[in-house]
C-alpha cells in the first residue's frame, strides 16, 4: 500500500525538523500568551496540542497497519497509493477553486461591519467543511 519508505537518514532529518517545528509552535504560543490579546496564547497552545495529538494518532495508524487506515489518513500522510493521491489532489483543487469566493464573501461581510474575528472563524470553518465534503464525495465516487 505504501508508496514511500524512509531511510535512516531521512528519519533522522524528519525528527530534527519536527522537533524544530514543535519548538517554534511552543515559542509562538508563549509569545502570544505574553503579548497577545486576551487568552489567545492559551487557545493557540491548546489547539496546537490537539492538532499534534491528531497527527500522532494518524501517523501511528498509518505506520502500524496501513491496510486498516482510512483513505484520508493515507492521503494526508503521503503513504497512500495512486488512488489516495488522486482523491486528495482533486479535493484540494475543489477547495482552491472555492477559497477565493469564500474569502470574497468574508471581505464583504467585514466591509459591512461584521466582527472580524467572527468572520475569519466562519471563513476557516467553511474552508474546512468544503475540503472535507469534497474529499468525501470524491472518495465515494471513485
Amino acid at each position: 500500500m505504501s508508496t514511500t519508505e524512509l531511510t535512516g537518514r531521512q528519519k533522522a532529518v524528519l525528527t530534527v525538523v519536527l522537533m524544530g517545528l514543535l519548538a517554534l509552535v511552543v515559542g509562538v504560543g508563549l509569545l502570544l500568551r505574553e503579548h497577545g490579546p486576551g487568552n489567545m496564547g492559551t487557545g493557540f497552545l491548546q489547539g496546537a496540542a490537539v492538532g499534534i495529538l491528531g497527527v500522532l494518532v494518524v501517523a501511528y495508524r498509518v505506520t502500524r497497519n496501513p491496510d486498516r487506515a482510512t483513505t484520508a489518513e493515507r492521503a494526508f500522510t503521503q503513504q497512500g497509493d495512486e488512488r489516495d493521491d488522486a482523491i486528495l489532489t482533486r479535493a484540494l483543487a475543489v477547495l482552491g477553486l472555492l477559497a477565493v469566493p469564500l474569502t470574497g464573501v468574508a471581505a464583504v461581510a467585514i466591509g459591512f461591519g461584521a466582527d472580524v474575528a467572527m468572520v475569519l472563524f466562519f471563513l476557516l470553518v467553511a474552508q474546512v467543511l468544503v475540503g472535507a465534503i469534497a474529499f468525501g464525495v470524491i472518495a465515494r465516487r471513485s
